[in-house]
């Protein structure tokens, strides 16, 4: 056994009260055995934290690493015409190679600003090589190739014939759902409505009850795809998930911006979670998805940065303070406090994926994913009498984190990934890059 003790930390614990604790954390292996002052003295290690705030590691439910490469090469365009005229053609082009080095540059990105467990969304294709790179870094992730087997104008080397799509993916989680000790879980990804036929949902569906893995799709993230979706199926989208049998309590709905009064009841009846993308719905101009009144029904909300470029950054810090800032304007200053929004980012991300039990606050039994942050600077001061979430929420950047780890595990140490090899990982990704776009 293991012993790690992180000292003299302000632990802001996300347990059901929000307890601030000032003290240490014992960790045995990758679980938590003892939170508060006085923990046991000898330890394989022990981190002196001088101060500086322990969290839990930011959860993620909605990314794609297979576009981090694609950032900035995508701008200034709705959803359709965003994958139609960009999006798709570029994943299109993707080898293993790209595929590995877009994931590896979006892991690094997302460890250095403090997410520890991500649900994940890949390309079609070489899905194993993000797969690989998820390993390497470290991080807990939920991911699955994406399943496309219906639409118009889909390039040809995204068009999957339906037997082959739901295969490659039962192959794929057989490998992966469990590896890493536990650390990786597949997810059934079928795109959305617009790209897939209704067998293929309804076999995902009997699936992923089978196998009891999630299953992560988009839904109702822009007014053109609902109109697409009613054209074809005859009901909106989430009625017609529901039509089919897919509305579970192992459902995540990326976006779910515009619903229906019966779709968010649906929603709340069949213990379907939500995925909020801010920074991707303001730049695409999606919309504004109504997260307070979700959220007082009582469904599960998280938060996600989406992809690279439709946002461009996968930064909790970022979409944290999007997420409140956004809701104020149509709903007043008291909605989305500092505290409910840290909540989303932790512990209700944890809950979306079915890990509230495991991760997502500090609490002993619980696993060991957890950020320390430095507070100590220009930009989040003063600190006398401040309020601790509000410090973190509107005012921390990513460039605060100094410390993270996973499942147990020293992931990034002196604000620098130690999973990573960041000069092989920038250069290999401008040279997959530019393959990539000879191949475009």
């Amino acid at each position: 056994m293991t012993t790690t003790i992180i000292r003299n930390a302000i632990i802001m614990t996300m347990n059901p009260a929000d307890e601030i604790i000032h003290g240490d954390v014992r960790i045995e292996d990758n679980r938590i055995t003892h939170i508060g002052p006085g923990a046991p003295s000898e330890a394989d290690r022990v981190i002196e934290a001088g101060g500086k705030v322990l969290l839990p590691g930011f959860v993620q439910t909605h990314i794609h690493l297979c576009q981090t490469l694609f950032r900035g090469r995508a701008d200034d365009l709705e959803l359709i015409d965003w994958l139609k005229q960009k999006i798709w053609p570029l994943e299109a082009a993707h080898d293993e190679e790209s595929v590995y080095y877009s994931a590896l540059l979006g892991l690094g990105e997302l460890i250095r600003s403090g997410t520890t467990t991500i649900l994940d969304m890949e390309t079609v294709h070489h899905t194993s090589m993000a797969f690989q790179a998820i390993e390497e870094s470290g991080i807990r992730a939920f991911s699955g190739k994406v399943m496309m087997d219906h639409g118009d104008e889909v390039p040809l080397a995204l068009q999957e014939d339906t037997d082959r799509s739901l295969r490659e993916s039962v192959d794929l989680l057989q490998v992966w759902d469990g590896a890493a000790e536990g650390r990786i879980r597949y997810a059934f990804c079928p795109r959305f409505v617009v790209s897939c036929t209704e067998r293929l949902l309804t076999e995902v569906r009997d699936l992923a009850e089978h196998y009891g893995v999630l299953v992560h799709t988009h839904a109702s993230e822009n007014r053109g795809e609902i109109a697409m979706v009613e054209a074809e199926r005859g009901m909106r989208n989430v009625i017609y998930l529901d039509h089919i049998g897919l509305a579970r309590p192992n459902l995540v709905l990326a976006h779910s911006i515009w619903l229906d009064e019966e779709e968010k009841r649906i929603i709340r009846e069949r213990g379907v979670k939500v995925t909020h993308c801010p920074g991707s719905n303001l730049k695409l101009a999606s919309g504004i998805a109504e997260v307070p009144e979700l959220m007082r029904s009582g469904i599960p909300v998280g938060l996600g940065a989406d992809g690279a470029p439709c946002n461009n950054n996968l930064d909790m810090f970022q979409e944290m303070r999007l997420s409140a800032y956004m809701q104020k304007v149509e709903h007043g200053p008291t909605v989305m406090n500092a505290r409910t929004v840290l909540r989303m980012a932790t512990i209700g991300g944890a809950e979306v994926l079915g890990m509230e039990r495991k991760i997502g606050s500090i609490e002993t039994g619980k696993l060991a994913d957890l950020i320390l942050l430095d507070l100590e600077d220009y930009h989040v001061y003063p600190s006398f009498d401040a309020d601790w979430f509000s410090r973190v929420v509107y005012a921390a950047t990513r460039g605060d984190v100094e410390m993270v780890m996973i499942d147990g595990h020293v992931v990034m140490e002196g604000r620098q990934v130690l999973t990573l090899d960041k000069p092989r990982v920038l250069a290999g990704a401008n040279l997959a890059l530019q393959k990539l776009l000879r191949r475009l």
